[in-house]
């Protein structure tokens, strides 16, 4: 029920909304066309949106922020807390104490630059923040030299549009344009940003998560649990946040009183992103819908957390995947210390991934933050590519890391998604949920669900770059009841945890007689013929060995361990955890290797996730008869064509 009122809503919304949505669009069109390159629109409409939704909301308590700020700006040194509070400043988290608006900087037209400039000044500190990230300033320069930044300003102005919470009357008192909620002024935000990411496809993914992902995501974390978040506080997280998607359709989720939920709970989000201008878009949304922007960090969320100590009830994201972390690895101290990989870090003390992918170090920084000491404990929904589920050998960081979370009992399912599903990419994608509170039901298991066939998606009339696949309500449905109903058929399926480990093994082998004879090292050795007499005999003999101690000494030649290396043969071995080292080893491997040994030392226990050998559907061969007829046919129609060609 929930997903039709969000798709009903979303659609009614934006139908509401698309004349304020065409008009803002008209700017690019009409004034930055010549200017500015398509891709550089965003440059100027994203932070002027911004400005001028802030401008209008101060604009009714202007007079008095004024009036108490040329009181005490001689007298403090901090006047934030007077010019936000409700009885001498503006009410909200941010102000603007500089004499000017937008509007009134259109009175004085020979002086734009300088007095525009002056009231960037007069905002409080995290609005400056926003036009920081932006790189607004840099604008006004080529605006200036096009002689267009009035006519921006003037655009943005315009009584066409209402971006303010209050109608705008007539003179006899009659509604010409409604007020527009914080929701509405955040789908405003969010269509722009859309179109501008469809513009630009190649950075489209970077921030923006298609809406049905997210709204699947918020329905695995937050349904399994909706009667025990009626009420109380909690805390969201996304350490990826991009322009804040996921904690906004979060929120909303728990609290919408025509969603499935329907909370009263308090609801505080947190997030950190990276790049500068998608968190000037996060912060500046967050401010609009009149959430805390200070919630919202910038930085690097793997080498500067700004987070610290603090744990989240819950936690969603979509980090960068395939992308390197060198950087932050030299910040965080990464180094080998006795052919182990270390860190100064303690968030990351279980396992280190290599440097060209570090998708799954912000998983180790979402677990790091999971709550242990409350009933709920903490919920993750994370989404990542392919190399997360199997990248990395037993000991490798990214294995590592799996061992940490399924010996655990953290690991509660992994959805596969279709393909085609996000703006900049076709590639699998999967969501893994996490809790250190798994039902009962699910205790030391993990569920697999395979949401990849058609049966899952419909095809969109109209690609947006690389998306060409979405969910509906239907499709989200059947994935959040499989999983919820802990359901086993042929698109799930129930394992235990063990079933995922396995232990990696060495075994070791005389090499044969042949190899050793064209190797230059042994033949260095002193008793090379010695020793290869006895090699032939092994191999004549298909003599066994317990050890390499017994292989030695059966040789009865003095050798260092290098000189020992030189004459073994090494292969590895995947034992599952389920099995008995030994039996299997005597079973799969010494009958055919009479030679061979374990190399007890080696034993590393490895994890990895196989899709493919759970879901994998066998598809026979055509049948041989078929083959030849159609081979037949080709050929018939080779020579009829042969013959046209001469015949000509």
């Amino acid at each position: 029920m929930y997903i039709k009122l969000f798709y009903q809503e979303r659609i009614m919304q934006v139908k509401e909304l698309q004349p304020i949505i065409n008009f803002i669009w008209t700017v690019a069109d009409d004034i930055l066309r010549d200017i500015y390159t398509k891709g550089k629109y965003r440059d100027i409409i994203l932070p002027m949106t911004v400005l001028r939704r802030l401008d209008v909301i101060l604009e009714p308590t202007k007079d008095r922020v004024l009036s108490t700020y040329n009181q005490y700006k001689d007298k403090l040194d901090n006047l934030d807390s007077l010019l936000t509070g409700k009885k001498m400043g503006s009410g909200h988290v941010f102000y603007n104490h500089s004499n000017y608006t937008l509007t009134k900087l259109l009175e004085d037209p020979d002086n734009i630059r300088a007095n525009f400039e002056n009231y960037l000044d007069g905002f409080s500190s995290n609005v400056q923040d926003i036009i920081n990230k932006f790189k607004f300033r840099n604008q006004l320069d080529t605006m200036e030299d096009a002689q267009i930044l009035f006519e921006v300003i003037e655009k943005f102005c315009s009584p066409s549009i209402n971006l303010s919470t209050e109608p705008i009357l007539d003179e006899d008192g009659n509604i010409i344009h409604h007020g527009l909620t914080n929701l509405g002024m955040g789908y405003v935000f969010e269509d722009l940003i859309r179109r501008f990411n469809e513009e630009n496809n190649e950075e489209a993914g970077e921030h923006f998560t298609p809406r049905e992902i997210i709204n699947l995501m918020t329905h695995l974390v937050f349904l399994p649990i909706k009667e025990r978040i009626k009420d109380g506080t909690y805390l969201i997280y996304d350490n990826a946040c991009g322009s804040g998607g996921m904690l906004t359709e979060a929120k909303k989720f728990i609290i919408d009183h025509d969603g499935e939920i329907k909370s009263n709970a308090t609801i505080h989000m947190y997030g950190q992103e990276i790049s500068p201008e998608t968190y000037a878009i996060c912060k500046a949304d967050m401010m609009i819908k009149e959430e805390n922007p200070d919630n919202i960090k910038y930085g690097s969320t793997l080498s500067n957390d700004q987070l610290g100590d603090l744990t989240f009830d819950f936690m969603l994201t979509n980090p960068p995947y395939g992308k390197s972390w060198g950087k932050d690895q030299k910040a965080i101290g990464v180094r080998k210390v006795k052919g182990k990989t270390v860190c100064d870090d303690n968030r990351f003390q279980v396992g280190i991934t290599r440097s060209n992918d570090g998708q799954m170090m912000f998983l180790l920084n979402m677990i790091s933050k999971m709550k242990h000491d409350t009933p709920l404990g903490s919920r993750i929904a994370s989404v990542h590519n392919g190399s997360s589920l199997f990248t990395g050998d037993a000991g490798s960081g990214e294995s590592e890391i799996r061992k940490h979370i399924i010996e655990n009992d953290y690991l509660e399912a992994i959805i596969q998604l279709p393909t085609h599903m996000f703006y900049n990419t076709g590639i699998p994608t999967y969501i893994w949920i996490i809790t250190n509170r798994k039902p009962e039901q699910k205790r030391g298991k993990v569920q697999l669900i395979n949401a990849s066939s058609e049966k899952f998606y419909k095809k969109m009339k109209n690609s947006l770059g690389e998306k060409q696949h979405e969910m509906v309500e239907t499709h989200i449905n059947l994935i959040t009841d499989i999983f919820t109903n802990f359901e086993e058929n042929e698109d799930a399926i129930l394992l235990d945890n063990q079933e995922f480990g396995y232990t990696k093994i060495t075994v070791e082998k005389p090499k044969s007689s042949e190899d050793l004879e064209n190797e230059e090292k042994f033949l260095e050795l002193k008793e090379k013929d010695k020793i290869l007499e006895k090699i032939k005999i092994i191999e004549e003999e298909n003599r066994p060995f317990k050890s390499r101690a017994d292989f030695i000494k059966y040789l009865d030649v003095k050798l260092t361990k290098t000189q020992q290396n030189i004459l073994i043969e090494k292969d590895n071995e995947k034992i599952p955890l389920k099995d008995d080292i030994e039996e299997y080893y005597l079973k799969e491997v010494k009958p055919f290797i009479a030679s061979s040994w374990i190399d007890y030392d080696s034993f590393k226990v490895g994890y990895e996730i196989l899709f493919n050998k759970h879901f994998y559907k066998y598809t026979p061969p055509r049948d041989l008869s078929d083959i030849v007829k159609d081979i037949k046919e080709l050929e018939s129609q080779t020579e009829n064509l042969l013959e046209e060609i001469i015949n000509d």
